[in-house]
């Protein structure tokens, strides 16, 4: 590849250096060809050339302000505060007016927690430096330290309007719009942004990202579009268009959208496990098993994958095999309750009832709170035989759903069936009040109760009339 003159000049340099170190032999270099050396080293993190280099710098150019400045950068990097400030206070009293020491006297302040100070410093730059763009960057890092996120935003706008292709702070000034939930103004500053900067393919990708934090899905997969015309290798912006395309119901073209992550890259997991939940929702249940599939075997630790097989065959009424793949996921996640209510609801399918017990007792345990949990639980219980722990859940259960007939009404069975009929009755009264018409619960699930004819009186004096 044809190199231009400064990278040749620069290249050179490099290998002239490093030809003087191992031969001992001293070169001459101007300052800035050791600046650039020092901050190559700097950049690869070899810090020890990068000294090396500075030393023989300031033995060629003992009064250069550039190699000085790189000193100084050197010392705050290692924690050097003191020694930094001072050799710039001996710069300043040289150059009153150089920029460069003032965005350094801003970075030692930071350094020490005193950000308000470092900015004060970073607007005496602005008023000596040409790069208004970098300093305004500083200063909105330095927002962000304080977290003052609306001058953060003023600051990295700022910047962008001096430099619009500065992505660092794009990125930063969507951050800030967010943390301050302003997205539709970010949005808008997006569409101003886009307006001197068509073809900026992150700035496409920030809108399709605020546009589906608004449920604005088909702005969003237009913007994501946009986004990967620009730069057609642009990953996460085909991955992004397929999960705004899921929720249009676009399966397709969601999966069209997948694939090209594929294609374009080795296949994650996600971007698999995507396309099979595309294919089942089109109702192609061999394509979606194919790539649920691929999904576990790219990645054998990703829990949802093995759920995602897990549910394919609970539609399918397969429990043995939606067994064996839950219990795959819970291997991975063995607090996860939305997998032990998965679990126990198989295992009650298949008349499994003790297994379906636990599974319902540990989602509760890893906090699966939902009514329907608690209900299921007792009724296991109840078809086990376990009239006391079945009294015990419902009373835990009550403590999150105090007004709830369901509640209530089984309480009111397992006390008719424990022959405690004052509980009983307290509860049962509480179930006609909240509602009287589902008392058939009481004959569903207790028919023995229901056959008494006390029982039966009870319910009929608490009928309203209609």
């Amino acid at each position: 590849m044809h190199l231009d003159h400064d990278e040749e000049d620069y290249n050179l340099s490099l290998s002239k250096f490093e030809s003087m170190l191992k031969t001992n032999k001293v070169f001459f270099f101007d300052s800035e060809e050791f600046e650039e050396i020092i901050l190559h080293y700097l950049d690869m993190g070899k810090a020890t050339l990068a000294k090396k280099a500075l030393k023989l710098g300031l033995e060629q150019h003992p009064k250069s302000t550039g190699l000085k400045l790189v000193q100084v950068e050197m010392l705050v990097y290692d924690d050097k505060l003191d020694q930094a400030e001072k050799l710039l206070n001996e710069l300043y009293a040289i150059e009153p007016t150089n920029e460069e020491i003032f965005i350094q006297k801003a970075n030692i302040y930071s350094k020490r927690d005193q950000h308000d100070k470092a900015v004060e410093f970073l607007q005496t730059a602005l008023k000596y430096t040409e790069d208004h763009a970098d300093v305004y960057n500083l200063m909105g890092m330095e927002y962000l330290f304080m977290d003052n996120l609306e001058l953060a935003k003023e600051s990295f706008i700022k910047c962008l309007e001096e430099d619009i292709e500065d992505q660092s702070a794009l990125y930063n000034v969507v951050y800030c719009f967010e943390f301050l939930d302003q997205n539709a103004e970010a949005i808008e500053y997006l569409k101003k942004y886009i307006d001197r900067n068509p073809y900026s393919e992150i700035a496409w990708h920030q809108s399709g990202r605020l546009y589906y934090g608004l449920k604005e899905y088909e702005m969003a997969a237009t913007s994501f579009e946009l986004a990967s015309y620009i730069d057609e290798e642009f990953i996460g912006a085909y991955m992004e268009r397929g999960k705004a395309l899921e929720r249009l119901k676009k399966y397709q073209e969601a999966i069209e959208s997948y694939k090209r992550t594929i294609e374009l890259d080795d296949p994650t997991s996600y971007a698999l496990l995507r396309i099979g939940k595309c294919y089942e929702k089109l109702g192609n249940k061999v394509e979606a098993l194919k790539y649920f599939n691929k999904t576990v075997h790219e990645d054998p630790l990703l829990d949802k994958g093995w759920i995602a097989i897990t549910d394919y065959y609970v539609r399918q009424k397969n429990f043995q095999k939606a067994l064996y793949y839950v219990n795959k996921a819970l291997a991975i996640d063995d607090q996860n309750r939305l997998y032990w209510k998965r679990f126990a609801t198989i295992n009650k399918a298949m008349n499994l009832l003790e297994e379906a017990e636990f599974g319902y007792r540990k989602a509760v345990e890893f906090g699966d709170y939902q009514l329907d949990t608690w209900l299921f639980w007792v009724d296991i219980m109840k078809d086990l035989g376990e009239f006391n722990n079945a009294i015990l859940t419902l009373l835990q259960a009550a403590e999150y759903f105090p007004e709830e007939y369901e509640v209530e009404y089984r309480l009111a069975g397992f006390y008719f069936m424990l022959n405690e009929e004052e509980k009983a009755k307290f509860h049962l009264s509480n179930g006609l009040r909240l509602n009287y018409k589902h008392h058939t619960i009481i004959t569903d699930l207790f028919p023995s109760v229901w056959e008494r004819k006390s029982v039966q009186d009870y319910i009929s004096k608490h009928q309203k009339p209609e």
